[in-house]
């Protein structure tokens, strides 16, 4: 009996030998194969991987998500979507709502006017016809007004050296959308020159399979721009408690820094009160009567610069004022007027001569106050609205990614 038992024990560490050895073999080095270690044959049929001689299924190298350049990581999670300060304009549309956002990259900053001009320069050298460089021109004459002399801001915003990192204005949101895609190209080329020689004359178009390329660069949509403008990680006690909302980017209802050297000066660039932009000379307190530097003013805790004042921001998504109601929970966008169609309302489409609503399909929201903005409009659930082909002086934008190949 003795004997059977030892026999019976060793033919198991010797089937567990055998189990582990094939486990090691299958997966090149033990456990579960994972994307960045898949192993050498598939789990499913044996056979190998990078068989070249009999044309096996190519798995190529795999070592997360290129870094963009400008790109902040920001951990997706659930957050309350809306606005926390009184409704003043009596939309009711932007009322509070539970959401969640999958984790996602967003540009440390705004576009500034050399990241621009670096697009008008590739496109002029490029093979784009003269129409394409032509519409990529920002409008400045955003910043000529009859009662004001604005004058000077029209010629040298966009081109003065002065003026280089401070965020372009005068762009639609369908410029943005183009720049976005222009920009995805330009990286990606960057990437395959970097990486692999094979993929170096593919003008961008690099397999997904590669794992050297990187998503698409593109305007967020109102969610994810909310969500980083909240940056509620910083309002964490222990687990998943939060100790408060924001009703801006920072902590507190006060629009000045409490702390330190700096205290007592305001923490965005906005319109302090009627005719006051910037405070008395010999003391400017936010230092900017248009807008200012892309990095003038302290980052929220996601380390994103400018998400309250300064331009407010173009988002992907299009304008409904009751969206609130048909958004998915999950990742939510509207990216048109489905469930609330354009001809709900006395717009010029339905309506040329005697309409009373500006919603149409043309419609997109942007967020965020601006240089020319009360402090009302820097509360990150506020939004508003304007048509896509349409530019001002105080509307720039940022970009977004997806976290690819992530969960949450």
């Amino acid at each position: 009996m003795k004997g059977t038992v030892q026999f019976f024990k060793g033919g198991l560490l010797v089937l567990f030998g055998s189990i582990i050895m094939s486990s090691c073999s299958l997966f090149g080095g033990g456990g579960a194969p994972t994307s960045m270690h898949p192993g050498a044959l598939s789990t499913t049929t044996g056979l190998a991987y990078n068989d070249e001689d009999n044309e096996g299924f190519m798995v190529n190298p795999y070592n997360g998500q290129p870094d963009g350049p400008n790109l902040v990581y920001l951990e997706g999670g659930r957050m309350v979507m809306g606005s926390f300060e009184e409704d003043i304009m009596k939309y009711r549309d932007n009322i509070e709502r539970t959401v969640s956002v999958a984790s996602f990259y967003m540009d440390e900053t705004e576009v500034a006017n050399i990241h621009w001009l670096e697009y008008l320069h590739y496109l002029n050298i490029s093979d784009s016809s003269r129409e394409v460089y032509e519409a990529a021109l920002p409008d400045t004459t955003v910043w000529d007004g009859k009662l004001a002399y604005n004058d000077p801001y029209v010629d040298h915003y966009l081109r003065y050296p002065g003026f280089r990192y401070f965020p372009v204005v005068g762009v639609s949101w369908q410029q943005a959308q183009d720049y976005a895609v222009w920009r995805s190209r330009a990286v990606n080329i960057k990437l395959a020159e970097e990486n692999d020689g094979d993929y170096a004359e593919t003008d961008g178009r690099i397999p997904l399979e590669s794992g050297i390329v990187l998503p698409d660069y593109r305007l967020p949509t109102e969610a994810e721009w909310e969500y980083a403008a909240q940056a509620l990680i910083g309002t964490q006690w222990l687990d998943e408690n939060q100790t408060h909302q924001r009703v801006y980017p920072w902590d507190g209802h006060a629009l000045r820094n409490p702390y330190g050297k700096e205290m007592g000066y305001f923490l965005a660039n906005f319109k302090r009160g009627r005719g006051d932009y910037a405070g008395i000379a010999g003391k400017l307190n936010d230092g900017a009567l248009i807008t200012s530097y892309i990095y003038e003013f302290p980052p929220n805790d996601f380390g994103l610069y400018n998400m309250a004042g300064n331009v407010s921001e173009w988002v992907v998504d299009t304008y409904r004022p009751m969206s609130f109601q048909d958004f998915d929970d999950l990742n939510p966008v509207r990216r048109d007027g489905y469930l609330d169609r354009k001809e709900n309302y006395n717009n010029q489409d339905n309506n040329p001569t005697d309409f009373t609503s500006l919603v149409t399909d043309k419609s997109r929201v942007y967020k965020g106050g601006s240089w020319k903005d009360v402090a009302y409009w820097m509360s990150p659930g506020t939004r508003r609205f304007i048509d896509y082909d349409s530019s001002t002086a105080t509307i720039g934008f940022r970009c977004a990614m997806i976290r690819a190949g992530a969960n949450y």
